[in-house]
């Protein structure tokens, strides 16, 4: 029988490019974001730059500019968050580091000037007003319908975690030094305007966030203000810094983030151990055990040419491999993402709707984009014993409440079935819809049990 799965466990560089070269003069814009589809979504969000190009021509090799002259966008971006909004929400019981900073960047250096304890709007503003500080607001989608509707997309289309930060910056202010992040960025300009300077990056696709000495970053690549209704996109490692203008309103913008810790090094760390787990029950030279006293030396080549060695052995073995074991990034993702958008409410999506599935229905996944199907180790057991296991995570039933909070806790949601499993769960997969008795399992009742399961998880539905 499946069993519920148990909760989880807690480049290329760019040379300068000159701003007339980034910049991108729109002649038809849409006032709202299309969301068909992930894909749609992500078109009408660089409109009118096409897909193609910008995952050709910018996606991590070089930042993007498009300035838009459209009143209804502005509208449009200008609703996603304002300042205005942040007394309702104190009023919900916000606490500073948690959920806002309060900071200035003095002399290349950031100040914090968090007070402890819960957010009040008086003080909040008042720091804003007369210490010129920057609010910035960790994860606006928890509260925001729309920043939710937008982010759940792009995590539908990166196959990554989104996250956001507002940051709300008074006028004649700048809220950080100069820096770069470890993840790919797209701002929507808001409110006001901001007065943006990115530099040649020192870490071309960083895995780090760093603090970089104006002395050292040259003169800026890029040098431009954002209007409400504008956009920019730049690689991770690309060090920027924005301050709003003097003499104009305050400033806001979104920072919507995604692709940290999403590289081939993640991924090779991720799947190495299960392929050298399933090679060492074969090949008896891994189970060999290390020379004595190998941990106590400073160094060897004989280590090294071993290890080139089973490397080599690895590579050759993984040619052939169809199902790799993965340790945490599939299901670190699909737990820790955003639950489908269900427009007015929050609520779980917890109860199965529609007819109930026989031998003879016709079924397909739903929520496919908030699934994932992959094979890991038995979790019950430790010892030699363990078998793989299919194990389908979904993010259905996820919190929207504690997205990217860091330190919230997260369970895992899903299902595992025996990998004897794997070829009807991808007949599934791979059909518009199916029939269940054409399932690819020695048992009719085994053909209903799978069904049942995904049904009764909000998996699947009869057709």
């Amino acid at each position: 029988m499946p069993k519920k799965a148990k909760p989880a466990r807690n480049g290329k560089e760019a040379g300068p490019v000159p701003c007339k070269q980034a910049k991108v003069e729109v002649a038809a814009v849409p006032s709202t974001l299309n969301f068909d589809s992930p894909s749609n979504l992500f078109e009408s969000l660089i409109s009118p730059i096409k897909t193609e190009t910008f995952f050709k021509e910018f996606w991590e090799q070089k930042p993007l500019l498009i300035q838009r002259d459209d009143p209804a966008l502005a509208t449009y971006y200008q609703s996603l968050f304002r300042l205005t909004e942040l007394k309702s929400l104190c009023s919900r019981g916000l606490y500073y580091g948690r959920d806002i900073n309060v900071c200035r960047c003095v002399n290349g250096k950031k100040k914090v000037l968090n007070k402890d304890g819960k957010v009040y709007f008086l003080q909040l503003r008042k720091d804003f007003d007369q210490k010129r500080a920057t609010i910035q607001f960790h994860q606006p989608q928890r509260f925001k319908d729309e920043l939710w509707r937008i982010q759940e997309k792009l995590e539908c289309y990166f196959g990554s975690l989104v996250g956001s930060n507002v940051y709300i910056t008074p006028a004649g202010s700048q809220g950080l030094p100069p820096h770069y992040d470890d993840v790919e960025v797209f701002i929507l300009q808001l409110e006001g305007e901001k007065h943006w300077r990115l530099y040649h990056p020192t870490v071309p696709l960083a895995r780090e966030y760093s603090v970089e000495a104006e002395d050292r970053i040259g003169r800026p690549t890029h040098e431009f203000t954002l209007k409400p209704g504008d956009l920019l996109y730049f690689p991770r490692g690309t060090i920027h810094q924005a301050d709003t203008p003097p003499g104009l309103a305050h400033s806001t913008h979104v920072t919507i983030s995604t692709y940290q810790n999403s590289s081939w090094g993640d991924f090779l760390l991720d799947t190495i151990s299960g392929l050298v787990f399933d090679t060492a029950k074969e090949d008896i030279e891994l189970r060999a055990g290390l020379p004595r006293q190998l941990l106590l030396q400073v160094g060897s080549t004989t280590v090294t040419t071993r290890l080139s060695g089973f490397l080599r052995m690895l590579a050759d073995r993984l040619e052939g491999t169809e199902e790799l074991l993965s340790s945490d990034m599939k299901k670190d993702f699909v737990v820790n993402r955003l639950p489908p958008y269900r427009m007015g409410h929050g609520a779980e999506l917890s109860t199965p709707g529609g007819t109930f599935p026989r031998l003879h229905s016709t079924v397909r996944f739903q929520f496919k984009e908030h699934i994932v199907l992959t094979v890991g180790l038995d979790q019950d057991r430790s010892d030699e014993t363990q078998e793989k296991m299919v194990y389908i995570y979904h993010s259905l039933r996820n919190r929207r409440e504690t997205h990217m909070m860091g330190n919230e806790e997260t369970e895992a949601h899903g299902l595992r079935f025996p990998l004897s499993h794997m070829d009807a769960l991808k007949q599934i997969w791979n059909s518009s819809a199916i029939s269940v008795k054409d399932l690819e399992l020695p048992t009719d009742e085994e053909k209903e049990s799978l069904v049942l399961s995904l049904w009764t998880e909000c998996l699947i539905q009869v057709v």
